[in-house]
């Protein structure tokens, strides 16, 4: 297993220090977003390569892996090609590269693509062991809930993105907040959605054993991050100060896990 993970980790380095470079040739990293969800995929496809009389858990994982990880990628890819680079990384970008002295090259690469190697890695952990663990075996009990689960929340995650497409489609949404469908419930669909994938994933995956247990550390650092750090926090930031109703939206509407909206 550890062979095959480090095979895993070098085509990550690999396929990084391609995207680098276009990135350094375009000036923009901002599509590394499609790439985190993409990259998901591709380690779970490296994955079932390596493994002999795959059975069904190990095409069960590569499955949800893969349909999550293609889904989003390309919901994010068109998004990035439509709207061009994204504020965020221009921000930090642009803030190293004068608080360091440091050229764009440098910057993209310690700042973005370094830091997603590690991450990314990490988060698909439970994918990657639980496919080169899991042999020839069916699904158990255990792996059936998770799939249920994982299969809510690329549900969840795929309506909620198309929801807020066509919001933001229409002339008369600009300057508005979304809160209806999905985004009645929960001010955040389609990071809900990511959390109910990987934790569903990862319950799928703990049918090969101990090894998935020591890789808890990947859905509860996704967890984290959508919670806590660059997910829901950075965006609602952001939001508060650009669309004046969205306090309001805060006030009636639950953070994360959707919930029936107050009435004020």
């Amino acid at each position: 297993m550890l062979s095959a993970l480090g095979q895993n980790f070098i085509l990550l380095v690999g396929m990084m220090i391609i995207l680098w470079l276009i990135s350094v040739k375009i000036r923009d990293v901002s599509f590394i977003d499609a790439f985190w969800a993409y990259g998901m995929a591709i380690m779970a496809g490296a994955s079932i390569l390596q493994v002999e009389n795959a059975g069904w858990l190990a095409w069960t994982i590569f499955g949800l892996t893969v349909t999550w990880g293609v889904r989003l990628g390309t919901h994010l890819y068109l998004r990035w090609t439509e709207e061009g680079e994204d504020p965020r990384y221009t921000k930090i970008i642009g803030t190293a590269m004068k608080k360091k002295g440091w050229s764009f090259a440098k910057t993209a690469l310690l700042k973005a693509w370094v830091l997603q190697i590690p991450l990314l890695f990490m988060v698909c952990l439970p994918a990657q062991i639980g496919i080169l663990l899991s042999g020839d075996q069916g699904l158990g009990p255990i792996a059936i809930v998770g799939l249920v689960l994982a299969v809510i929340g690329i549900a969840f995650e795929t309506i909620g993105d198309a929801q807020l497409k066509a919001f933001k489609a229409e002339p008369s949404s600009k300057g508005k907040v979304l809160d209806t469908g999905l985004w009645r419930y929960t001010r955040h669909p389609n990071y809900f959605g990511d959390f109910c994938t990987w934790w569903g994933i990862w319950l799928v995956a703990t049918q090969v054993g101990w090894p998935v247990w020591v890789a808890i550390v990947g859905p509860l650092f996704l967890s984290f991050t959508l919670t806590k750090w660059s997910g829901a926090p950075m965006l609602e930031y952001s939001l508060r100060k650009n669309r004046p109703d969205y306090v309001d939206y805060i006030e009636r509407t639950s953070g994360f896990f959707p919930m029936p909206p107050k009435k004020l």
